[in-house]
């Protein structure tokens, strides 16, 4: 998904129409894939655990596809906040709170 949310901002000329439907299709082989994986992920993962892995994975992709596709540079305060995402995916899978 993060290609086709954030792959046209490397292309600001390019006609808004143009990059909803590139975006859209590619959104949707995602989402053929997603929803079956989904199925079969919840046979073994509750679906707070499906989506902290999803968001984790998300934000793992998303910080190099920000670098090296937008050419944006990854900060320390970045590091920070996905440090504390990764916190908060260690309390959902393995917290002490049982």
């Amino acid at each position: 998904m993060t290609m086709a949310w954030y792959g046209h901002l490397r292309f600001p000329g390019a006609p808004l129409w143009a990059v909803v439907f590139i975006s859209w299709g590619i959104a949707l082989v995602e989402y053929w894939l997603a929803v079956p994986a989904n199925r079969l992920g919840h046979r073994v993962y509750s679906a707070a655990e499906l989506k902290t892995l999803q968001e984790v994975i998300t934000l793992v992709v998303f910080a190099g596809f920000s670098a090296v596709w937008l050419k944006e540079p990854l900060t320390l305060n970045h590091a920070v906040g996905f440090g504390f995402i990764a916190l908060g995916a260690f309390f959902i899978f393995r917290g002490p709170f049982g």
